[in-house]
């Protein structure tokens, strides 16, 4: 699942991809935001793990979730 998450006054987005579906990350993202947290936190496929002030959202797009192709594509 690609996440793209846009934050306020930053040029650039961040960018990963995460094993869970796209209902566990919104899941995880609407608890953080009525919650009243002061940051979002969420892993990458790696165990990398992003922390994001809830005030500095902008945007959060969730990606299709699709399975890579190994080789070539006619």
């Amino acid at each position: 699942m690609d996440v793209r998450i846009g934050i306020i006054n930053t040029p650039r987005e961040l960018t990963f991809e995460s094993s869970k579906s796209a209902d566990e990350l919104e899941a995880e993202i609407v608890a953080a935001l009525t919650s009243g947290a002061t940051h979002l936190s969420l892993v990458d496929e790696k165990g990398r793990r992003f922390l994001v002030p809830t005030s500095g959202l902008a945007y959060v797009e969730l990606g299709a979730e699709s399975e890579r192709r190994i080789g070539f594509v006619a």
